[in-house]
Parts: C-alpha cells; structure tokens; sequence
C-alpha cells in the first residue's frame, strides 16, 4: 500500500509539472533577439562593360572592348569572357612594333609548304630522325592506336604522321596562349572574322568544362595540343578518349590522337585504302591529263601508268583517282585517291598532304619516293611566282589573285597556257616558263 501510494503521488507531481509546461508553451511568446550579424555581405554582382587595364596598343584597347561587350551581349559567361581577355597584348609576329603594323611572316605565301621548293619540305618530314620517332611511337603506343582503329576507322600510321607533322609527336606544341595569338590575329584585320569565332569556340571550352583556362596553350596561329586543332576544330570533333572526364589534347596523347582520327573519319577518311601511289608513265605519255579531273582505275591503267614499284595496283577498292605531278613531269608523279583529299582537312597545301602520307607509309615500313626530284631546275621565288600568275592573267588564262603561291589554280592556267603554246603541259612553273609567258602575246583559242 505504501508503495502503491508513493507511485502515485509520483505521477502526479510529474503531470503537474508537464500542464504548467503545456501552459507556458501555448501562452504568448516573447521572440528571442537576432544574434548580430558578422562579416562582410556578398558584393553586388558586376555589370555594363567589363573594364580592361591596357595593353599598351590602342587599336587592340579597342577592339577588345568592342568584341567584350559582343560576347557579352551574345550571353556568353562574363567571367570566362574576362579571363579570356584581361592579359592579352601584342605579339611582334602579328602586329609588330607599330599599331596595327602587318608582319611578312604571317602572309601564307611565306609559309613553309608554300615557299620552299617540294624537296626541300619534304627533307624534316621524311628525315631518318622523324621517321625513326614515329616507329617508336608506332611501337610504345600500339594498344591506343589499334583501340582508335577499331573506334573511328582511321589507320594508325596517318595518325602517327599528323602528329608528326604537326608538332614533332607531341615535343613542341607552341607556347602561345590561345586567347591571346587569336586576339591578336582579329586586330591585325585580315582574319578578324576568324579570330573572333575561333574566341568565341574557347568561350564554350571553358563554358563546358573540356578544358581549365590555363591548358589553352596554342602556336602562333591558335591551333592547340599535340594534334593541333583550332578551337572550333576542338569544339566540334575533340574526345576523351583515356576516359578521365576532359577532353585533353595536350597532355593526353589518347585524347589528342583520337581526336585526330574522329577528325579524319568525319572528313571521309577510309581506313585501307591509299592516299597515293606513285607511278611510271610510258613513252609519249600526255601530261596535260594531270588536270585535276578524276578519272576510273581501267582508264589510267589503259593510259599506260603502273605502280612504281612494280606488281598490280592495290587500291583497297578506290576505283577512281587523279594524276598529280607535284614537281612537273621530270619529278616523281603519283595518282592520287581520297584520303590525299582528307589530309588536306588539317591544311590546304598539297605539299602538306603529300608529307603525310609520304611519312605515314614510310613509318610504316613501306619506301619514300622512287623517282628523282628535279633539283635542277631552280625553282621560282614568291616574287616570280606573282610575275607568272600576273602574266599568265593579262593573257586570259586565270590564275587568280597574284598571292605568289603556285597552287591548283595557277598550275591549271599554266598547263592551258602551254598546251596552246605546243609545250610539254605539265603545269610545272619553271624560269623557262615564266619567261615564255611573259613573251606570250596574245592567247590562242
């Protein structure tokens, strides 16, 4: 009974003690104070145009602020757009020691598969030392490149040769900031349109993560990592191919060399077919058939040509090709199928392609030219080059704009030039030519 009574007056004075509880919980309440507020507030985001300190070059002060406000107004990230072009400043290749000064080396006639004579191009890309490099590599990173193959179709020793060519297998890919080359190539003017939409390909670098702004190294022209792609190349074909999140063409050679390969197999490339072969003509051969068209195997297999080399040809199914003498009908001379076309994606020149697939086959194990380059005959200058192409104009024969560069369109005006002369038509611009032209008189239809 005693503990019975004690348990209950226990509870009792616990129910006691929770009803005053209850009370003062739904009674008014008195609100407890704020604490104090502590720190500094967020500043107020910035807006209106970004301001710059300058760059010591007026004319580049001012486009900057035109394009920035551009960018922004186009919706692009105002810190991206600022890290971009805060730093900039000129660079003595593009706008020299004077505003908007314009240098010679930039012009594309001073370019090296432009200006040297085809032998002498070709003598670093098809040298003992880069051609051991590249079977090296051909070796070390075999279980990439045959990953690429199988992935994107493009054979390992274009690959190889690209990269190659483009930055001697990854050992100089520029120092150049990115921003900073193609910033000054919209200030010099003559490629402002590009240099601007190539700033604009940076901008959504940044924007979608592929790459941290202090990766965007480049050559002087912009182009970036060991493949070399400009960044609108880098937006639409780059691809992480090692798999660790970036798109990493510098650093990365599965990432550089597949993005080389996705270049290539959306430009046409087709895995196991030639780019080129090199061939003999017969006695009497019409050269005025190296015209550029395109013509069946059976039709120059009917004309007489056969490999080189010796044997059938082996096309890997190409059924069409065209001829091409690089250096006239004295030098080495060679059909030409579409993979030649692909390499010509990366750069126009046809030294250029040529390079590569000279390199590629030689990497490969396979011989470089069999036929003797002409040496001899001492090529034109730039400067004889605009001459010719001026000539060969005022005779009504069109070799487009005097640039000083004997590309497709000058050799063709040339070839239909000594054809009607009665010359051996070729197209291959020599002093003897130049000086028939400049003789020519008046055009024969």
């Amino acid at each position: 009974m005693i503990i019975t009574g004690l348990a209950r007056s226990k509870w009792m004075g616990i129910a006691v003690v929770c009803g005053a509880l209850a009370s003062c919980a739904a009674g008014p309440q008195t609100p407890s104070p704020k604490p104090p507020v502590t720190g500094t507030p967020s500043p107020a985001p910035e807006t209106g145009p970004i301001v710059y300190k300058s760059s010591g070059h007026a004319a580049m002060d001012a486009w900057r602020d035109d394009f920035s406000a551009r960018a922004l107004a186009a919706g692009n990230d105002r810190a991206i757009v600022k890290s971009l072009l805060e730093n900039i400043s000129p660079i003595t290749m593009w706008l020299g020691s004077q505003e908007v000064e314009v240098q010679t080396q930039t012009a594309p006639s001073d370019q090296a598969e432009f200006a040297k004579p085809i032998w002498d191009y070709l003598s670093t890309p098809l040298g003992n030392t880069r051609i051991t490099q590249g079977q090296q590599k051909l070796a070390t990173t075999s279980a990439t490149l045959a990953g690429i193959e199988a992935e994107y179709g493009v054979d390992r020793q274009a690959l190889l040769a690209i990269w190659g060519m483009e930055t001697n297998f990854g050992g100089f890919i520029g120092r150049d900031d990115a921003a900073n080359a193609l910033a000054n190539m919209a200030v010099e003017g003559r490629r402002r349109s590009l240099g601007e939409s190539e700033l604009f390909a940076l901008m959504k670098i940044l924007k979608d993560g592929d790459a941290r702004r202090g990766d965007l190294i480049a050559g002087w022209a912009g182009a970036m990592g060991q493949t070399q792609f400009m960044p609108t190349t880098y937006v639409a074909h780059a691809v992480d191919f090692d798999g660790d999140g970036r798109k990493d063409v510098w650093k990365s050679e599965a990432d550089a060399l597949a993005s080389a390969a996705n270049y290539l197999a959306r430009s046409g490339y087709v895995m196991g077919q030639p780019w080129g072969i090199e061939v003999l003509t017969p006695q009497g051969f019409d050269f005025s058939l190296a015209d550029g068209t395109e013509r069946r195997m059976a039709a120059w297999t009917a004309a007489g040509l056969s490999p080189i080399r010796g044997g059938a040809f082996e096309t890997g199914g190409a059924d069409v090709a065209e001829l091409w003498l690089p250096a006239g009908a004295s030098g080495p001379k060679y059909l030409l199928f579409k993979n030649f076309n692909v390499y010509k994606t990366y750069n126009r020149a046809d030294s250029y392609a040529l390079a590569v697939g000279l390199s590629g086959d030689m990497i490969a194990g396979k011989g470089g030219p069999v036929a003797s380059w002409p040496t001899h005959l001492p090529p034109l200058t730039v400067a004889d080059i605009r001459d010719l192409q001026t000539s060969l104009n005022a005779l009504g024969y069109d070799a487009g704009t005097p640039d000083g560069i004997a590309g497709r369109r000058t050799k063709t005006a040339l070839q239909n030039f000594q054809k009607a002369r009665g010359f051996l038509a070729d197209g291959y611009p020599t002093q003897e030519m130049l000086a028939a032209v400049k003789a020519g008189g008046p055009s024969i239809n």
